[in-house]
């Protein structure tokens, strides 16, 4: 019987820099603590999943490069217990991938340097070959080798995930946020070889060419089941789950479909969002491989995402699974919208 998670991806340096207040242009603000965390999908998904403890065995494929902050990453992964025998490295003096990260106010931005990530094509996890469940992938529009051409399938992430497919994989997918033709380009091509799709609602109009976050920060909430559509056309198997803060809608492929608000979290309690979708999603990837029905996973994962704001880096409050299971039975979660009501 199969069992376990693969994460493949972005493996990253976060440098997380907690500041005072969000400057204009030109203006200055006050760095109040600097921390040094794992970063990228792959990365903060399979912490997650490793401080649960739940005895589901995890496997890290990616690329870092030869060099004090790759040394720091395997030491990471080897430490909670996650396989790293598909953890690669880049050709000499390509650096590993580091991403300076400003936290504050329940904020968040990102400066991202590839290096190492960018290196990573489908050779390097071919020979994968153990007997987990699930291939995760994270993120598309944020790998080069990746996101390049391919005169078959597209893309060359859509060559991988159909190899991932063929070996007996459920494939599970996760993006960034990115508008436009390079979304156009990239993106569809590797549906058809997704059987999960975890987006969130900026991706999801992105699809549609039509912002579902309105000027005045309100949703229009009749969207998310168009998109969910749109991605089924595009070719994705089994589900669609688009998560938001204020909650998350989930569509299965010719079946349930269901919205779940957020668990309720005071404004002062947040220490930072860096990580919160991939929270999300590791939540999100227990549940399914525990085989729980979709409201329940769903409130798995908004919980795993509660959890995450406790901390500024992106897997620093993760909890174990006895602890996530309890506070899912117990939390007050956001109101419904009168939408789905």
């Amino acid at each position: 019987m199969k069992k376990g998670i693969i994460g493949a991806g972005n493996w990253i340096i976060d440098k997380v820099k907690t500041i005072d207040r969000w400057p204009n242009e030109g203006e200055l603000c006050n760095i109040l603590s600097q921390q040094k965390a794992g970063g990228g999908g792959p990365c903060n998904v399979l912490f997650d999943l490793a401080a649960l403890k739940s005895g589901i065995p995890l496997y890290a494929a990616g690329m870092v490069g030869s060099d004090d902050d790759g040394a720091w990453l395997r030491g990471e992964i080897e430490s909670r217990g996650i396989d790293s025998r598909y953890m690669k490295a880049a050709g000499e003096g390509i650096p590993t991938a580091f991403t300076d990260v400003m936290s504050g106010n329940g904020r968040r931005t990102f400066f991202y340097c590839g290096l190492a990530n960018n290196s990573l094509g489908v050779e390097d996890m071919a020979d994968i070959d153990v007997p987990a469940k699930i291939f995760y992938l994270g993120y598309l529009l944020l790998l080069d080798k990746l996101d390049a051409a391919d005169p078959e399938y597209g893309t060359v992430a859509a060559k991988l995930l159909a190899l991932m497919q063929k070996k007996g994989y459920r494939t599970a997918v996760d993006m960034v946020s990115e508008a436009g033709e390079k979304f156009n380009r990239i993106v569809p091509p590797a549906m058809k070889y997704t059987d999960i799709l975890v987006i969130n609602e900026i991706e999801a109009g992105n699809t549609l060419g039509e912002a579902i976050r309105q000027p005045d920060n309100s949703l229009r909430c009749e969207l998310f089941s168009k998109a969910a559509d749109r991605f089924f056309e595009l070719g994705v198997k089994e589900m669609v789950v688009i998560h938001f803060p204020e909650g998350a809608y989930a569509a299965v492929r010719d079946g349930i479909r269901c919205y779940q608000p957020s668990c309720f979290v005071k404004k002062s309690e947040i220490v930072g969002t860096n990580g919160a979708g991939d929270a999300f999603f590791a939540g999100l990837l227990y549940a399914i491989h525990e085989d729980m029905p979709m409201e329940e996973a769903l409130k798995v994962a908004s919980a795993s995402a509660r959890f995450n704001l406790k901390a500024a880096t992106a897997s620093g409050g993760a909890p174990e699974l006895s602890e996530l299971l309890d506070y899912v039975k117990t939390c007050g979660f956001e109101e419904v919208p009168e939408y789905f009501r």
